[in-house]
């Protein structure tokens, strides 16, 4: 199934895609499935972020690679990092940085839906407390990282996390191919099986400290190739069975 958020003249709505067409929900689908009659093309629906995060839990360096390209070792367990509800942007939405960014990354993901209120979960039981899976890029300001020593500013302006287009609940996030496009060349290629904490110890990692809300988005890493984007620059980022998610940077 795949769910999607969006924009009407009464306001923001749930709904899920039967072929090409939306049927609208009454409320958010964490306990079930409320249709309430509407029916509206795909292609005349604008598409917002298909979630409402209180938080959006990051990991950082799950790929050994991109550990390296960074310059470090792969840690022995989950690097976690923090991006404001602020920063969530939707699919076909613009990425603009500041004028004092002078370098603009982009980072494409898996990321992870939370259905239902999750705090000590356990790894084997990870499923029962996700909605679905989406594509997210981790826009970062890389000088902004590298200067602060730390990653709050670099990684949480405004509209930096692209989420979508989809929340698609019949995937195995276990072996996936994550791809990230920049103006239709491939920049990155990975699969989520060479994660190095997967996506149910991740949950039993992250839950163990902080209680995940229903609609709250946890990005699973990065593959190796990350770079700049310039104003003009579209990317792209498709993950295998989720969809593929677009933006312009202006």
């Amino acid at each position: 199934m795949r769910y999607v958020r969006i924009d009407r003249p009464e306001g923001p709505c749930w709904g899920v895609v039967k072929g090409e067409e939306v049927l609208t929900l009454s409320k958010p689908p964490f306990d079930g499935l409320d249709y309430d009659g509407g029916r509206l093309p795909l292609s005349q629906c604008r598409l917002l972020a298909p979630c409402t995060p209180s938080k959006i839990v990051c990991v950082g360096k799950n790929y050994a690679e991109h550990a390296r390209e960074m310059g470090a070792e792969p840690p022995g367990f989950p690097v976690l990092f923090l991006k404001g509800p602020n920063t969530l942007n939707r699919h076909e939405g613009a990425v603009h940085a500041p004028d004092f960014v002078g370098q603009l990354d982009y980072e494409g993901e898996l990321a992870v839906v939370i259905r239902r209120t999750a705090k000590d979960v356990r790894a084997k039981d990870f499923a029962d407390y996700v909605l679905g899976y989406t594509c997210l890029n981790d826009v970062t300001a890389r000088d902004v990282q590298r200067h602060d020593g730390q990653w709050t500013r670099g990684k949480s302006m405004d509209g930096f996390c692209p989420v979508g287009p989809f929340v698609v609940d019949d995937v195995d996030p276990s072996a996936l191919k994550v791809e990230t496009r920049l103006n239709g060349k491939v920049v990155q290629q990975g699969s989520t099986s060479d994660f190095i904490t997967p996506v149910g110890k991740l949950l039993e990692f992250i839950t163990a400290a902080m209680t995940l809300e229903p609609g709250d988005v946890v990005a699973t890493g990065t593959p190796a190739g990350v770079g700049p984007m310039i104003p003009g620059d579209v990317v792209e980022v498709d993950v295998e069975g989720v969809g593929v998610l677009k933006n312009q940077v202006i």
